[in-house]
């Protein structure tokens, strides 16, 4: 059974090498047709589909309502074309099984983690999660990484595992990565973000990764880490994943360890990755072959390229088991207005705000409300002499939590900088106060994030 998974997976991405061959024409009429095959499939096997899209089964995809992820999992047992798939059996099954095994023996499961509410289940059989391993695949090409058995390399893999689920993304990638020929291939050291980091140095040391990867917050970490001497390794590569990269991130890894990391964009619903960076490190190429991807602003509408929408629509052509069609994501991007001298007939992502959950809506002064974006703070806070920083919004006022060696004597000066920047904005600033940590909070899935809006319990 390995050696078939492994063979599919290469062939697929012999597939998707030639993809990236085609002119624009080309690319755009493989999407129609694959759009079309997918569309037959739902409405053929999803009672849910056949009534969500009843009237407009031969209407263009942008005159097709949007699926959020409340209303995939409200009516989940009739959205999924297999019938004998039922959410309380995945659930009961997620309950029961902390291995990560297949779901009736036949489905891989992955799960969001809820931090942007209700946490959503997503199942792919095994055409699907070919595909999924294959976006990862590609990403890994892209960096100049061969997907070939007889290329190995030592990986090591700092994500989500025994802190979060094995339902988790990356927990999952890391099941698939121990399977046989891929542990010959790619052997794999994998270290939950929550582990000590004195734990997590030590074992890197002596592991000596040819590759790492992981959450861009904890790549940061260690590449402080090996400025520090603590830390000795030298990956040829560096792919940061889950999170924003934000550009001094990126600047800490260039002077760590030399190489520039590569950036990739991916969802859990989809289960890989949508987008990565090419060795020009010219933004995300999106892996328009596997999806439809829509930028739009709150009411839907299309957002032209080089402005930001306020969210992502996405259409996974390769989804079967639970088709996605115009799915939403609550991702803040800007598609690239400026040709790129690639020949990839790809779309181009140039910059990523982060998600509106992870945004902060504060009143403006003039009533009404102001949405900031976290780009606001990274432009505060990533240069400043610290290991990591986060801003939570409290009902009274925001906590900018610090680490690392920053002088306290400096905050009164950071308080008033980023008072500024927020009052430009038209925002009725709220208190705002510093406390020094000795390490950021992670979530339940390992990650720390930058932003963290206020929710009433």
């Amino acid at each position: 059974m390995d050696m078939q998974l492994m063979l599919q997976l290469m062939n697929t991405l012999a597939v998707l090498r030639q993809h990236e061959h085609w002119i624009r024409p080309q690319l755009e009429a493989y999407q129609a047709e694959s759009l079309l095959r997918l569309r037959k499939f739902a409405y053929e096997r999803s009672p849910f589909y056949q009534r969500f899209h009843k009237g407009l089964f031969d209407r263009p995809l942008h005159d097709l309502p949007v699926l959020t992820k409340s209303m995939l999992m409200e009516n989940y047992d009739t959205l999924v074309t297999d019938r004998t798939i039922h959410l309380e059996e995945v659930r009961d099954h997620m309950t029961n099984d902390r291995e990560g095994k297949q779901f009736l023996n036949r489905y891989w499961v992955t799960a969001t983690s809820g931090s942007t509410g209700r946490p959503g289940v997503f199942l792919f059989n095994r055409d699907e999660w070919v595909a999924v391993l294959a976006s990862f695949g590609r990403a890994h090409e892209w960096a100049g990484i061969p997907m070939m058995p007889t290329h190995r390399m030592k990986m090591a893999s700092i994500a989500a595992l025994t802190s979060g689920s094995p339902w988790h993304a990356s927990a999952q990638m890391t099941y698939s990565a121990k399977c046989g020929w891929m542990r010959a291939w790619m052997p794999t050291m994998s270290f939950d973000a929550a582990q000590p980091l004195t734990e997590i140095v030590q074992k890197l040391n002596d592991w000596k990764p040819h590759l790492l990867t992981g959450y861009p917050s904890m790549i940061r970490i260690l590449a402080d880490e090996q400025l520090a001497g603590r830390l000795c390794i030298h990956p040829h590569m560096i792919l940061p994943g889950s999170e924003v990269l934000t550009s001094e991130t990126r600047r800490r890894i260039e002077t760590a360890w030399g190489h520039t990391p590569f950036d990739g964009y991916g969802a859990t619903e989809a289960g890989g990755w949508l987008a990565a960076e090419t060795s020009e490190h010219n933004g995300l190429y999106l892996y328009e072959d596997n999806l439809i991807f829509e930028v739009v602003d709150e009411q839907y509408h299309p957002v032209p390229p080089g402005a930001y929408g306020e969210k992502v629509l996405i259409t996974v052509l390769t989804s079967r088991t639970q088709p996605l069609i115009r799915y939403e994501l609550s991702d803040s991007v800007r598609l690239a207005a400026e040709p790129s001298a690639s020949k990839l007939p790809f779309a181009r992502i140039d910059s990523i705000q982060g998600r509106i959950e992870d945004s902060l809506h504060l009143p403006a002064i003039n009533d009404g409300e102001v949405t900031v974006h976290p780009i606001t703070f990274h432009h505060v806070l990533d240069s400043l002499p610290v290991s990591g920083w986060q801003v939570v919004q409290e009902k009274d006022g925001l906590r900018v939590l610090l680490s690392g060696t920053m002088n306290e004597g400096h905050d009164p000066q950071l308080i008033d900088i980023i008072t500024r920047s927020l009052a430009s904005q038209n925002v009725i600033v709220p208190t705002i106060t510093v406390q020094h940590v000795m390490v950021i909070p992670k979530n339940a899935t390992g990650k720390t994030p930058l932003i963290k809006a206020y929710r009433p319990s």
